[in-house]
């Protein structure tokens, strides 16, 4: 569960099916209903989820079929895995720590839920994604950004994820403009997902108790998504948040950004079969006049960034790429 105290990573991942997976010695200290010894690993964000309501309830907000894969990041020492296993068709658990793998194993090895089972050892931001129908993640501080965006760029796109996030994190997803808490997450998760807030979980359902509260989130990706560019969407998004409270003018207006704007509109020219040099520079208007004219809109005069929604940022980028004022 969420901290912020980074732990090495590395991309190397290896596939385990529980059937065939040997079992360990150090596997002994958990027993099947999950009341287990084995010592977690703070520096990697480990906290496990011991309270069994809340489990319930997010296998429940899950709403698992019988015909789903599920893709589980962090089974730690399996809590969640087993009431999945029990509903879905598979579980391909991700799991960074070796000790967790065997400990997710040890979990239904002999039982009907055995064959159901595959662990991937490896890093989730990683290693490449199986096919999957749903995720369910008790995600660590350290990856949630890297996990929620690598989640809505995957295809094919899943039906939905209920995750687990440190408290801040997770109001940042579904923050509104005008709050404190919005900023360039809260923009990109929305274009990209509809996400709900489902529970807030204290610190104490955790071993050992986190040092933040957590939220469970749902998250639908849009399907299809939305026809913008993301890369230059986020390009746009990224530099406007940077100084969110300034106005638009202000932020476009300093000199490394108007040199990064000139540098992509020679760019997209010559994309276009266009040399964009100095001739055709000559026949457009400058940056800084397209500028003041875009921003100087009745729409978009004084205007902040912190203050704009998704529908605000589409039309702003529509009317700088109309211009030919591109962010990527």
């Amino acid at each position: 569960m969420p901290k912020s105290k980074k732990g090495k990573r590395s991309s190397q991942h290896t596939p385990y099916n529980a059937a065939s997976a040997p079992s360990s010695k150090s596997s002994q200290a958990s027993g099947p209903s999950g009341s287990n010894l084995v010592a977690p690993n703070t520096n990697l964000g480990q906290h496990f989820l011991k309270n069994p309501a809340v489990v319930t309830s997010i296998v429940a907000k899950a709403a698992i079929k019988p015909t789903d894969v599920v893709l589980e990041v962090g089974p730690g020492t399996g809590n969640v895995t087993v009431p999945l296993l029990e509903q879905a068709k598979k579980v391909i658990a991700l799991e960074y720590d070796s000790r967790m793998v065997r400990e997710v194993i040890k979990r239904v090895e002999g039982t009907p839920m055995e064959n159901k089972l595959q662990v991937i050892q490896g890093d989730a931001i990683k290693i490449a994604w199986p096919f999957f129908d749903v995720m369910v993640a008790n995600v660590p501080y350290q990856i949630s950004s890297g996990l929620v965006f690598k989640l809505l760029v995957h295809r094919p796109l899943c039906r939905c994820a209920v995750m687990m996030f440190q408290e801040e994190f997770a109001l940042r997803l579904t923050a509104r403009p005008g709050e404190a808490l919005y900023c360039r997450l809260s923009v990109n998760a929305q274009l990209l997902a509809k996400v709900d807030q489902l529970l807030k979980v204290g610190r104490n359902n955790f071993r050992p108790p986190p040092k933040v509260e957590s939220r469970v989130v749902r998250i639908e990706p849009r399907n299809p998504p939305p026809p913008v560019n993301f890369v230059e969407w986020d390009g746009m998004v990224r530099l406007l948040f940077n100084r969110k409270n300034k106005t638009l003018r202000s932020v476009l207006m300093t000199k490394p950004n108007i040199k990064m704007l000139e540098e992509n509109r020679r760019t997209h020219l010559s994309l276009s079969g266009k040399t964009g040099g100095d001739e055709e520079m000559k026949d457009t208007h400058s940056i800084e006049q397209i500028i003041e004219e875009v921003t100087g809109k009745d729409e978009w005069n004084g205007k902040r960034a912190s203050k704009l929604d998704l529908d605000d940022f589409l039309q702003l980028l529509a009317d700088f790429n109309s211009r030919g004022i591109h962010f990527a």
